[in-house]
């Protein structure tokens, strides 16, 4: 699922709502991990990214790798390139293009397998989008207004007006979950506000114009307990920010990146994200593509001060993306069979999305 960057509501861990979002969460991860499970057959991802720039290693160690793997545990999946979502909070739509067409090759190299996985944006799927209107009568100003990213884009504008796209985003969200019944949802904690809007829009659309049909599935959110790998900056890893290594650089312009990421003046290296966040982070992003823990890499590093931490890192970063750089080079070189991928798994999102249509139009008695 994509979402625009919010924060991390402080009392989430004592929220009824995120426990019992949790112990969903837990019991979908048993039984994703179940093969023997007859209801594995019935789950169905949405994920995806917003296209505003390249992919970078946050994506692929928060996101991708766990896609993949969801695909490859026979879990069918659509990932959307949300392509509309890029003009939710700025101006134009950027180098929109390139940056799809980005998307899908990282996702191609990541191992996100089309035969299995299907590639769709926003703007090809016209009946998704006609699933606002709607989903708009089910949910009010002030609740729109409540959720952590509107609420924060809106602190963030300093008195620029709100857009209207901006203020529905969290509705579009929920049509991009709803439109293929989806019900499992991949997140972090941090966007569980999105779901529960989903699973409430879900809820009401089924009462008040379904009869109580069940029209709609309330999907679950599937949380991730991936650590926060920060950027070369310090912040929040971002491309809006440019603090990031994009999956697109090489292995000199990767080094290059890491070697002028802060750090602080201690000698030795300890992972202790309360106090030395920036630290942590990398040892955080060597132990992620190094399958260790951050206290074996900083045990590794011991006394080597900053200069052999960037070091491990880059060897890190470097041989753990080797064999998606290959591959991503591989594919860069046919185009046509990127937009042929991407073509095809617009016409199915398309097909799926006019079946729901179809369905919402005859329970809310607008068949003509």
């Amino acid at each position: 699922m994509t979402v625009l960057p919010t924060s991390t509501p402080s009392d989430m861990s004592t929220d009824p709502s995120f426990d019992a979002a949790a112990s969903r969460s837990v019991l979908l991860h048993e039984l994703i991990d179940d093969p023997e499970s007859s209801g594995r057959v019935k789950l169905r991802v949405l994920t995806g990214d917003r296209p505003t720039g390249p992919l970078h290693i946050g994506h692929y160690l928060a996101s991708l790798r766990s896609r993949v793997e969801l695909q490859d545990k026979g879990i069918e999946s659509l990932v959307l390139v949300a392509d509309y979502q890029v003009i939710t909070d700025r101006d134009s739509v950027g180098a929109i293009q390139d940056n799809v067409m980005g998307c899908v090759l990282d996702y191609l190299a990541a191992g996100i397998d089309p035969e299995q996985s299907t590639i769709f944006t926003h703007s090809a799927v016209p009946a998704l989008n006609q699933l606002l209107l709607p989903f708009l009568s089910l949910v009010t100003d002030s609740e729109l207004r409540r959720n952590p990213t509107v609420k924060d884009e809106l602190a963030a504008t300093d008195g620029r007006p709100l857009s209207g796209l901006l203020l529905t985003y969290p509705v579009h969200q929920a049509a991009d979950i709803l439109f293929c019944h989806a019900n499992v949802v991949p997140i972090g904690r941090d966007n569980l506000p999105h779901v529960e809007q989903t699973r409430l829009i879900a809820r009401r659309f089924n009462r008040r114009y379904a009869g109580g049909q069940e029209v709609f599935r309330e999907p679950d959110a599937l949380l991730s307990d991936a650590p926060l790998v920060l950027g070369l900056d310090g912040q929040k890893m971002s491309k809006s920010r440019g603090n990031s290594v994009t999956l697109a650089a090489t292995a000199d312009e990767t080094a290059a990146l890491i070697r002028k990421a802060r750090t602080d003046s201690e000698r030795r290296i300890t992972f202790e994200p309360g106090r030395r966040p920036e630290v942590s982070s990398m040892l955080t992003t060597a132990a992620l593509f190094r399958g260790e823990s951050p206290q074996q890499i900083a045990e590794q590093v011991g006394d080597g001060g900053a200069a052999q931490l960037k070091k491990v890192v880059i060897e890190a970063v470097n041989e753990g993306l080797a064999g998606h750089r290959r591959r991503r080079a591989e594919l860069a070189a046919d185009q046509a069979y990127l937009r042929d991928v991407l073509r095809a798994g617009n016409a199915r999102a398309d097909e799926i999305a006019e079946a729901t249509l179809a369905t919402v139009r005859q329970v809310m008695q607008m068949t003509y």
